[in-house]
C-alpha cells in the first residue's frame, strides 16, 4: 500500500503508515510505563538523610584498652574495632601463609597499624552478625569471631577460616587522623 495523491494535491496515508505509527507509539508508551514503574525502586536505593549524615565518623581510640573490642555504627552498619594485643598480632601474622585460608590475605594488608583491626561486623555469607565482641561470646579456635547462623569462623585478623563464608570480613575505608583517632568513611 502506498500513499496516493488526491485531486487537491494532498497525500492520504495508507494503513501501513498508520500501523507503523501505532507500533512506535505503543513502544514509547511501554518504555515510559516501565520507567515510571521502576522509579520508586530506584529512589528507594538512595541513602536516607540520617544514614548519609553519618557518611564519615571519627572515633577516639584512647579509651580502648589492649585486648578490648568495641562496636560502633557507620552508615547504619556495625563496625568492629579491636585493640589487638601482641599475642593476637603474632597469631594473625603467623597464619599469613597458611594454605588453608579460604580467602588468603596477609594481616598487614588488613590493618594500617598492627595494634588496630577495623572490620565491618557482617558475615560475608548471608549478612548475619558474628559473635565475639563480648568476652563471653564464642570466638572459635582462632580468637576471632563466630557466626552462629551457619558456622563461619573468623580469626583475629577477620579472615574466614571455616564455614560457608566465601571471603574475609570486609575492611571499611578508614584513615588515622593522629595516633589515637580514626575516621571511617
Amino acid at each position: 500500500m502506498h500513499n496516493s495523491e488526491t485531486d487537491t494535491g494532498h497525500f492520504v496515508q495508507t494503513s501501513a503508515t498508520r500501523r507503523d505509527f501505532l507500533y512506535v507509539a505503543t513502544g514509547v508508551m511501554a518504555t515510559v510505563g516501565t520507567a515510571a514503574a521502576f522509579w520508586p525502586l530506584i529512589v528507594s536505593m538512595r541513602l536516607s538523610a540520617d544514614i548519609g549524615a553519618v557518611a564519615t565518623v571519627e572515633i577516639d581510640l584512647s579509651s580502648i584498652e589492649a585486648g578490648q573490642r568495641v562496636t560502633i555504627q557507620w552508615r547504619g552498619t556495625p563496625v568492629f574495632i579491636t585493640h589487638r594485643t601482641e599475642t593476637l598480632i603474632e597469631q594473625a601474622r603467623s597464619d599469613d601463609t597458611n594454605p588453608a585460608l579460604i580467602d588468603p590475605e596477609p594481616d598487614n594488608a588488613r590493618t594500617q597499624r598492627p595494634a588496630w583491626l577495623v572490620v565491618i561486623r557482617v558475615c560475608t555469607h548471608l549478612g548475619c552478625i558474628p559473635l565475639g565482641q563480648q568476652d563471653t561470646d564464642p570466638r572459635g579456635p582462632y580468637g576471632g569471631w563466630f557466626c552462629s547462623c551457619h558456622g563461619s569462623i573468623y580469626d583475629s585478623a577477620g579472615r574466614v577460616r571455616k564455614g560457608p563464608a566465601p571471603r574475609n570480613l570486609d575492611v571499611p575505608p578508614y584513615a588515622f587522623l593522629d595516633e589515637l583517632t580514626i575516621r571511617i568513611g
